[in-house]
């Protein structure tokens, strides 16, 4: 399709995204959209006389131009919905933006994409979370997501260019400004191993109203959002609740009651909303993740230290069988349920054991 045609799609007025999906379902491509006439247009749902004549009006066609010749100076890929570099979660959420623009060199489809979220008021709690569970990911080849803003947004930011960690920052506002203009040489750094990505054209100032809309980007294009620090209002939690909304899954490190930044992590768990994190590799653990990772050593399964005779007992009978249900495991090692559920509570703190559904227990290999 003609990338003019989506272009002046974009700005005709009143036009939202999923009224522009539904037109070009009918239509079969933005051209076509141009080229039907007004008596055509009245039967598509949704379109009255009004917008018929906005579609119709030229003056769409010269803001397009204009944005045209802009992506093409800076280097800009607009992305329409329907192009396979869109990205492939973002397009299975109702809302999601007709056409997105992008500077920079990441994979937007990568196998794995999370994002990070949090308060723009970091505490050095939630700043050294951001840098360890960076560090931690690292091992795992994820694509980070986060919104260029103050606090744990530039934190992640930050770490994942310290890590060498693709990072994409999600903007609210257009590619020819950057906000914060303090986070300018994050955002050049970000483009070498990362980029920049908005639904919003040129000459789009970072309004407030832009901030919810760029936060359904960052939870409809991951596989999961982490709030590592929050309030009880912000956009952190808006971001977990539209990840919600769109069946994604949500994960929050805990705090201490009473800390403000720590409210809204502690009420996503409280109404189970996120998923708790108490360690760096129990994101990758939940994620599945950890199936796809390089065994650990022989030596290490071999002799694994401090454990107590029924542990040692459980871990010897687990290492000959990939899963054993906790049934079994009590008749192979003559232990009764609820010393062993203790014994297996303890190997799973010391990362020696993980927990399947159905009761079923596996070592960590």
């Amino acid at each position: 399709m003609s990338l003019l045609h989506q272009l002046a799609l974009k700005f005709v007025p009143g036009i939202g995204d999923v009224l522009a999906k539904n037109l070009l379902s009918y239509c079969g491509s933005a051209e076509e959209i141009f080229k039907i006439p007004k008596h055509k247009l009245l039967f598509i749902p949704g379109i009255g006389p009004k917008m018929a004549a906005a579609i119709l009006n030229p003056i769409c066609f010269t803001r397009a131009e204009k944005e045209l010749k802009f992506l093409e100076r800076n280097k800009i890929q607009a992305i329409f919905y329907t192009d396979k570099t869109y990205p492939k979660r973002l397009k299975s959420c109702v809302d999601s933006p007709m056409l997105l623009f992008y500077k920079g060199n990441a994979d937007l489809n990568r196998q794995r994409v999370i994002s990070i979220v949090g308060t723009r008021h970091a505490t050095p709690y939630g700043k050294q979370i951001c840098e360890e569970l960076v560090a931690h990911l690292k091992a795992f080849d994820v694509t980070v997501v986060s919104g260029l803003a103050y606090g744990i947004d530039i934190c992640t930011h930050k770490a994942c260019v310290k890590h060498n960690l693709p990072t994409i920052g999600i903007l609210g506002h257009g590619l020819d400004r950057l906000y914060p203009a303090q986070h300018r040489n994050t955002a050049e750094k970000m483009l070498e191993n990362g980029g920049l990505l908005t639904e919003f054209p040129s000459e789009t100032n970072p309004d407030r109203e832009n901030f919810p809309k760029r936060n359904r980007i960052i939870a409809g294009m991951t596989d999961a959002t982490v709030v590592v620090e929050a309030s009880i209002k912000g956009g952190a939690l808006i971001t977990a609740e539209i990840a919600n909304s769109y069946n994604r899954d949500v994960f929050t490190f805990p705090g201490r009651i009473g800390d403000e930044f720590s409210e809204g992590c502690n009420f996503l768990v409280r109404f189970n909303k996120a998923g708790l994190l108490t360690g760096y590799d129990d994101l990758a653990t939940q994620l599945g993740w950890l199936d796809d990772v390089k065994p650990l050593k022989t030596q290490q399964l071999l002799f694994p230290l401090n454990l107590s005779t029924d542990e040692k007992q459980i871990f010897d009978t687990l290492k000959v069988s990939e899963q054993m249900g906790i049934d079994d495991l009590a008749i192979r090692t003559n232990i009764s349920v609820s010393t062993l559920a203790m014994n297996l509570l303890n190997l799973e703190m010391q990362g020696l054991v993980r927990s399947l559904p159905g009761k079923a227990y596996s070592l960590v290999r």
